[in-house]
């Protein structure tokens, strides 16, 4: 059943921050591939296209780009930081908004020259106030980095008051930030929530349900492989992955 809109007393100044942390795994076998690959992911995921993405993000969740400030990294990496607003202001008020709305975004591109393995790491952050919401870019996020591991965190801060002046804590209804996920991305991942209902605290840790080893091979497919080689390559692969999903260092897996 849709509720009405909530009448407040002023401006709403509960605040709302959706963050992430994606990765994405790969193997290289040699350091010449492993350098393709970090080469690979800087070029797209430059400062350019991470822009590109950041703004529609904006025009998605209703909010008026201030200013945007991007940067490519040597030897890698990139890092976008856009300021946003409910509505459109004038140029000399946007210093009243620098610390209410902004979108950011990080990246980390590394690997292990010991052992072939490449991880890509995106953090973001998407924090609003007002009406307008970043859950409704949670989606359009997901699809744009198709990660192999998200840890998701939503949090609702501060408050806002009524018309009686009574205090808001939170001014829609979340159980979970599965509830904002489109049903074909909660089919693809396998998901683990950890929530303080209590403090507005949304923790959401999500694994890719489908290993294809083919997906994480660099400039190679499985079929070029002996068995035992694509044994240990999908060993060493899954223990990263799993050992990120948990946050510590796991027991060596088996086959």
């Amino acid at each position: 059943m849709k509720r009405g809109k909530l009448k407040l007393l002023g401006f709403n100044n509960l605040t709302k921050t959706l963050s992430f942390n994606m990765y994405d795994i790969c193997y290289a076998s040699t350091e010449t591939e492993r350098k393709k690959y970090i080469a690979y992911i800087d070029e797209v995921y430059s400062a350019e296209r991470l822009t590109q993405i950041l703004v529609k993000v904006a025009e998605m969740i209703g909010a008026h780009v201030l200013n945007i400030a991007s940067q490519d990294y040597d030897p890698q990496g990139a890092s976008v930081t856009m300021l946003i607003a409910e509505e459109e202001v004038e140029k000399q008020d946007v210093v009243c908004h620098l610390d209410k709305s902004h979108i950011t975004v990080h990246t980390y591109p590394e690997m292990h020259p010991q052992d072939g393995i490449c991880t890509f790491r995106a953090d973001i952050d998407v924090s609003t106030c007002g009406k307008i919401s970043p859950l409704n870019a949670l989606n359009f996020l997901l699809q744009s980095f198709d990660a192999d591991i998200v840890i998701t965190d939503y949090r609702v801060r501060g408050f806002t008051r009524d018309v009686q002046g009574k205090k808001i804590f939170i001014d829609h209804r979340i159980n979970s930030i599965q509830n904002y996920m489109a049903p074909k991305l909660r089919y693809k991942y396998d998901m683990v929530d950890v929530n303080v209902y209590q403090e507005n605290i949304f923790h959401t840790k999500m694994l890719i349900h489908d290993f294809n080893l083919d997906n994480y091979l660099f400039d190679m497919k499985e079929a070029e492989l002996d068995r035992k080689e694509g044994k240990r390559i999908r060993r060493l692969l899954k223990q990263e992955m799993y050992e990120i999903f948990n946050g510590r260092n796991l027991p060596a897996i088996k086959d």
